[in-house]
């Protein structure tokens, strides 16, 4: 059986592969049980857009569902602006453009072009001070574009019980850690 992705668990496995393990498993759960401020910061962003009411202008797509077949990977777009050919993907704010934001772009770009739309221009918006960053193409940044497709090979070969996490630091930021002990010592000395 193919296993098809979420767009959200690119960025969740680049942060900690087991997170996409625990994320799993709280999908049922009330978001305010488990999440902390940033999260919940996050999920207010895209309030607006998940319940369509970003905009009414007609050009303007907002939270619609995209799949991927090249990719096997589904999930919400944020928003398509059909005038100017663009899709932008919201976060609530941004310090550094990392890597998982720009493949989740990518596999809405993917999802979005595969069902027939035309995108010219990727863009991710800091929703709390107002800041929009470009995004290259994917066939204009055949590096990113490689790594972003070496990151499904990672995610299809992975294996919970032989991973290990080195990276302490993101233990200590991780909402899943007061469960994992993925980290090999636990964050909280259990």
């Amino acid at each position: 059986m193919e296993m098809i992705l979420k767009i959200s668990n690119l960025n969740d496995f680049i942060f900690c592969p087991a997170s996409i393990y625990y994320h799993g498993m709280y999908e049922d759960v009330e978001r305010n049980v488990y999440q902390e401020k940033a999260q919940l910061a996050g999920t207010f962003a895209h309030k607006t857009v998940d319940k369509g009411k970003y905009s009414t202008r007609k050009d303007i797509l907002q939270g619609i569902e995209v799949y991927s077949e090249r990719y096997k990977i589904q999930g919400k777009i944020d928003i398509y602006e059909g005038n100017t050919k663009t899709l932008i993907e919201r976060k609530n704010k941004i310090t550094t453009i990392y890597d998982g934001y720009i493949f989740q772009i990518y596999a809405q770009y993917y999802g979005m072009t595969e069902m027939g739309y035309e995108i010219e221009k990727l863009k991710i918006y800091s929703f709390s001070d107002n800041k929009t960053y470009p995004i290259k193409l994917p066939d204009d940044d055949l590096e990113m574009k490689k790594k972003f497709e070496n990151l499904f090979e990672a995610i299809n070969t992975f294996e919970l019980s032989e991973f290990r996490q080195n990276n302490i630091e993101k233990c200590k930021r991780c909402i899943y850690a007061p469960l994992c002990v993925q980290g090999g010592e636990n964050v909280n000395g259990v």
